[in-house]
């Protein structure tokens, strides 16, 4: 059984991250659901395992370092994540297909608000394709950290709804120097409200194929 929970208010990215660890040895122990879980963060920077020193434009900033796959990226109001607590023992032990399951629900759940996006296996993530000024950009919309333990997948992914995007001018966002990030109120301005839901039964149908 997969639990569902959805969070109103902006959640502290370390009490959130705690939560996930804890339903994993829930698991574990066969003592816990998988889980589903749908929140904002206050504002934070965090680092996965793959991030370097030089990523970090204002060395001000207090960075959290987390075990998720990755490198530096900024969490904030506006910007939809997506966590999950999900058993591979049941399924395929195989983490390639749960990306591209992750990829496929983003992409797919996108294209129901008209928006043509893109995973790319050389730099992971959903990407947007933007003519601008006769040339083109492509601008990172949706950002993939997954970490494995003992067959179980946690952390997830973040979608960038209506969040500031002047945050990420202090880093170099997923360690990608020469691409920009976008949102989706960027991309088309228009109602994203149901966005959740869908992307919550797209997955569930993806990771059970």
């Amino acid at each position: 059984m997969i639990r569902i929970k959805k969070s109103i208010k902006p959640i502290k990215y370390e009490n959130a991250i705690s939560l996930l660890e804890e339903r994993l040895n829930e698991i574990v122990e066969k003592r816990g659901d998988e889980l589903i879980w749908i929140l904002e963060h206050k504002d934070v920077y965090t680092a996965g395992v793959s991030y370097k020193n030089n990523e970090l434009l204002d060395k001000s900033i207090k960075l959290v370092k987390t075990n998720r796959g990755g490198k530096i990226t900024h969490h904030g109001p506006g910007q939809l994540v997506f966590y999950f607590v999900i058993d591979l023992n049941k399924r395929e032990k195989n983490i390639r297909k749960l990306i591209t399951s992750v990829e496929n629900t983003i992409i797919d759940t996108l294209k129901e608000f008209k928006i043509n996006v893109f995973a790319d296996r050389k730099n992971i993530g959903i990407w947007y394709k933007r003519k601008f000024n006769n040339r083109i950009k492509f601008e990172k919309v949706a950002a993939i950290g997954i970490k494995v333990k003992k067959w179980i997948a946690y952390h997830g992914f973040s979608i960038n709804i209506s969040n500031n995007l002047d945050a990420y001018k202090k880093i170099i966002p997923c360690g990608i120097k020469d691409k920009e990030v976008t949102n989706l109120i960027s991309i088309k301005k228009q109602k994203y409200n149901n966005l959740p839901d869908i992307l919550i039964k797209k997955f569930l149908k993806e990771i059970k194929n």
